[in-house]
């Protein structure tokens, strides 16, 4: 799941998330813009999974505080406008194949020196070449030369074989020009290729980077935006303050952001009720029953629908999971609309597409496995042969998600008559760990949030072959030709269409299910004067004003 600039989409904010002027100041420190300047606010936060190096982040603890560190190429609109331009002075091509990308002169890294061309080059060879294990490596898969830096094991983690060595270090289509030059060619021509380049995979890095190792990079990074790192304490705190000599557009309003790392949502939001926490993104689903959230916090709520989707997926390297009769027919015995209006109080909408209807290119309505239909499930249990012995739905537990993941597991339970429970996992960083290494023993919660504006967003990393976010390690070479074809599509429409294909032969596999889509509510504390949100609900902190 993605946070943060890295994200957009033609979606409506209500007036209210997109610009909050509480009227309140009763805990600022001063008047004016001066006490805003040197002010601080708490934020919500959750345990990063790993280290926070950009091309290895692909969750939202440590993904929104990546985007608020550094600042890429192009950038999103809060309002859901076209991408523009942020590090870029121009992205030229007359064949949306070979790119030259020309960077501003004069900004900075946090260390002091400059941001150049070659600062892109190294850190996008270093993500695309496979030995160094970056989380989002495949989001280089555009680029020429990607098959000789990128090899992927044959067999899976727990065969014999292991992946075969790259046959090269670096991407060939990667070329640096001058300080402020570089030329991207990339393997086939691919309209969308411009629109990706705000996402967090594909951040400079500096020098020093690659003097150090990378996990010590990153629990002190230094990245190139309006915020710097200043302390990390496991499960408690990660410090940022202002970097003052930030020059570009979104320049910060005040000093420090404290995001306080929490383990259950409950507490942020008596946090926020109390004003010892200024900003919580996402209040638990305690506070909206009858609307109490509305009554509690007022004017300080606010209310928005973003492009994101609950998912539940399957651990597909289980052998027990193999058969997609067996996952369809879990699919179909979920009563989606009743989980929106007994869990969510209708805060939610029942899923009925593969991606979320806000993004660009999506076709609304084309998860037939979406459907609830227990007769139709019972009949494909039969067909997969049941299933034998208990089957648990695995969620973290320091966010509201257990209410609606009993939910779920009931259901199957009640309409498919399989032996099923929800189960937490106390912490958002141990649930993504044994995620990623493939641990997962049951169906377990998933979400994703657009990181580009674009339906392939939807489709490359979930559901293609080796996709940086495929995690139950779903395969159909099928599906990799189309996505492929769509990739290297003449137009926007052309591709989406190709991508639409692709989607038909997932929806009759059912690698995941989606459950729903997601409103957001999100409260602040007295302290906020003004903050927009950006389009997927996470705080721009660059336009909060005390």
């Amino acid at each position: 799941m993605r946070v943060s600039k890295r994200a957009t989409g033609a979606i409506a904010l209500s007036a209210a998330a997109v610009l909050v002027a509480s009227g309140c100041s009763s805990n600022s420190s001063g008047g004016g813009d001066a006490a805003s300047k040197d002010g601080s606010i708490v934020v919500h936060g959750v345990q990063p999974e790993n280290p926070l190096v950009p091309s290895n982040t692909t969750e939202t603890g440590g993904g929104k505080i990546i985007d608020w560190m550094f600042t890429g190429l192009v950038e999103y609109p809060n309002d859901g406008g076209a991408p523009r331009n942020a590090l870029a002075e121009s992205i030229d091509t007359k064949d949306s194949k070979v790119f030259t990308i020309k960077i501003k002169k004069g900004t900075k890294f946090h260390d002091g020196t400059e941001v150049k061309s070659k600062n892109f080059v190294d850190a996008w060879n270093w993500a695309a070449y496979s030995p160094n294990g970056a989380q989002n490596g495949s989001f280089f898969a555009d680029i020429q030369g990607f098959d000789q830096t990128y090899t992927t094991d044959p067999d899976g983690p727990d065969g014999p074989k292991k992946a075969p060595a790259p046959t090269a270090e670096k991407l060939s289509g990667l070329k640096v020009i001058d300080e402020q030059t570089f030329e991207v060619t990339l393997a086939a021509p691919t309209a969308v290729f411009p629109t990706k380049l705000g996402y967090s995979a594909y951040m400079p890095l500096p020098d020093v980077f690659f003097t150090q190792k990378p996990e010590d990079f990153g629990k002190k990074p230094i990245g190139n935006g309006p915020v710097k790192f200043v302390s990390w304490e496991d499960n408690v705190l990660i410090k940022l303050t202002r970097f003052d000599d930030y020059n570009l557009r979104d320049k910060m309003k005040i000093k420090d952001v404290d995001v306080k790392l929490y383990q259950d949502e409950n507490a942020a939001y008596s946090d926020v009720l109390a004003n010892n926490l200024d900003f919580l993104e996402s209040l638990p689903t305690s506070a909206l029953a009858g609307d109490k959230w509305k009554t509690d916090l007022g004017e300080r709520g606010l209310n928005t629908t973003t492009p994101t989707t609950a998912l539940i997926a399957f651990p597909i390297y289980d052998k027990r999971y193999q058969n997609p009769k067996l996952r369809r027919a879990v699919s179909l015995a979920i009563n989606r609309q009743d989980i929106s209006d007994k869990i969510f109080f209708g805060t939610r909408k029942p899923a009925d597409s593969w991606a979320n209807p806000l993004t660009p290119g999506a076709k609304p309505g084309n998860c037939t496995a979406c459907k609830y239909d227990v007769a139709q499930a019972k009949q494909l249990l039969a067909e997969a042969g049941g299933f034998t012995g208990e089957m648990v739905f695995y969620y973290n537990s320091d966010s509201s998600h257990k209410d609606w993941m009993d939910a779920v597991a009931q259901q199957v339970k009640t309409n498919l008559n399989i032996n099923a429970r929800a189960e937490g996992v106390p912490t958002f960083a141990v649930f993504r760990q044994n995620i990623n290494a493939h641990k997962m023993t049951g169906p377990y919660r998933a979400a994703w949030q657009q990181d580009y504006p674009d339906v392939e967003n939807w489709i490359n990393p979930l559901y293609v072959t080796g996709g940086s976010s495929n995690d139950g390690l779903y395969s159909n070479p099928e599906v990799d030709a189309l996505a492929k074809t769509a990739g290297a599509a003449p137009s926007l429409d052309a591709s989406h269409e190709a991508f639409s294909k692709a989607v038909e032969l997932v929806d009759k596999d059912v690698p995941s299910i989606p459950i729903y889509f997601y409103g957001q509510q999100s409260g602040h504390s007295e302290k906020i004067k003004k903050l927009q949100l950006n389009n997927v609900g996470e705080l721009d902190i660059t336009s909060v004003e005390l």
